[in-house]
């Protein structure tokens, strides 16, 4: 079953093409990890994908409200503590496993701790713990090892690992190797001419 079909997909960025002619589908229990330069596009073909910005040509096919988007900004509240943070947004998605979530990401002894006390890797781990409670099938991430020492960068891989087992997806742009039994996707071929991106026929049509 495919979570994720990408279709001759072209993103723009400051007005410029960066990839086009991107194709891929990412089926349940899959991962695919994005590779390239800085400045390719990957971060850009990754917010398209989540629904931030409209394609310039192309299409993306996906069940509704199927992604938990996690990039460079952890999304936490500040004034509440660990477990708050983990209760608002399992409200926000309808519910999940606050336990669960603060045991994948070892933040249990951390769950009483305001957000705003917590060091750079906790909070990094903390927003990756949000992933586990939004329940969302297909997890496109953005650089998500940033910040995390290595026993948390192995955390993390045992978390997505888990997530591929109940048949969810991960799209993944990293520089690191997880240790993940993932496809590798080298976004250099498809890097676009530096021309002005055509203005899109509008987002809900280049979704339908």
């Amino acid at each position: 079953m495919s979570l994720l079909a990408i279709r001759d997909l072209a993103v723009a960025r400051g007005g410029l093409r960066t990839v086009e002619g991107v194709s891929f589908t990412l089926d349940a229990g899959q991962a695919l990890i994005l590779r390239g330069p800085n400045g390719i596009g990957k971060t850009t073909l990754l917010r398209t994908v989540a629904g931030l910005q409209p394609p310039v040509t192309g299409r993306i096919e996906m069940p509704e409200d199927a992604v938990a988007y996690a990039a460079h900004a952890d999304g936490l509240k500040g004034a509440l503590t660990v477990a708050e943070n983990l209760r608002f947004w399992a409200q926000v998605f309808g519910g999940g496993d606050v336990a669960g979530a603060l045991a994948a990401m070892d933040l249990a002894v951390l769950a009483d701790r305001p957000a705003a006390a917590l060091s750079a890797g906790q909070k990094r781990r903390l927003g990756l713990a949000r992933l586990v409670v939004s329940r969302r099938p297909l997890w496109v991430l953005d650089e998500p090892t940033v910040s995390l020492d290595a026993a948390s960068v192995a955390r993390f891989a045992d978390m997505v690992r888990a997530h591929l087992a109940r048949g969810g997806a991960a799209l993944i742009a990293t520089h690191i190797d997880l240790g993940l039994d993932a496809r590798v996707l080298d976004l250099t071929p498809f890097k676009a001419q530096a021309t002005p991106a055509a203005r899109p026929a509008g987002f809900n049509e280049a979704f339908a």
